[in-house]
């Protein structure tokens, strides 16, 4: 006998419902297989469910989009900060600074060697300490560094952190709301359990290929098994 399955997306659970609603809009009221109780709220949850599918997809297309020009902050950041890091360096070996000043940057233990500037999170570290390394070392009476200067890294700096802060705002709502569509996904996967239990027991006393074709009227879904005679 073939077995039945559950839809296994968001997309097939709402064509589930909808071919149930739909087929029982159809129908003679005696001939309904589905109680108007449990037609109730099939119709009261795909509504409900398509708005929360919709409004994933909205907030993740929002994320995506924000994210192509996140990228390009990124890039110019991470560009200008170790471009600054490396003059500085070279700075030091010209002894036109003087090496314990690395200090002020928190360069001291790295041996002229570049940060791992590769994350987010460690371009946010290095880029604060930096500027405010810089800041620093000027107020101290030291030269400032040009080309780049600290001002246009600072600029670059911000204009990074302004977006990985949006970027996390985007995050955060996507996931609240693919959090409400997985809440709310097992309510819809009872309701559809209890649209093909009632249009089975309906229809339990047709014979075996009727009862399959008007079962199937109603959206069940069925597999066969390796060997099964398709009805």
């Amino acid at each position: 006998m073939p077995y039945r399955r559950l839809p296994n997306t968001d997309l097939s659970r709402i064509k589930a419902l909808k071919t149930a609603i739909e087929k029982a809009g159809s129908t003679d009221f005696q001939h309904v297989a589905i109680s108007m109780r449990t037609l109730s709220r099939a119709r009261s949850a795909v509504s409900k469910f398509e708005r929360l599918c919709l409004k994933y997809q909205q907030t993740l297309d929002t994320q995506v989009k924000a994210n192509i020009a996140f990228q390009n902050r990124v890039k110019n950041a991470r560009m200008y900060i170790s471009h600054f890091i490396q003059v500085l360096y070279m700075c030091v070996m010209r002894a036109e600074i003087k090496p314990e000043l690395l200090e002020l940057y928190g360069l001291q233990k790295r041996s002229l060697i570049l940060p791992d500037l590769s994350s987010n999170e460690q371009l946010l570290q290095w880029g604060q300490q930096i500027i405010a390394g810089e800041n620093r070392r000027i107020a101290q009476g030291g030269v400032p560094i040009y080309n780049p200067g600290i001002a246009k890294v600072k600029v670059m700096y911000t204009l990074f952190k302004e977006g990985y802060q949006t970027q996390q705002l985007h995050q955060k709502a996507t996931a609240r709301t693919l959090n409400e569509v997985a809440v709310y996904r097992n309510e819809v996967d009872a309701i559809i359990l209890d649209i093909w239990e009632e249009v089975e027991q309906f229809h339990a006393g047709l014979p075996p290929n009727e009862r399959l074709q008007k079962n199937r009227e109603y959206g069940l879904i069925y597999y066969y098994r390796k060997g099964e005679t398709i009805v």
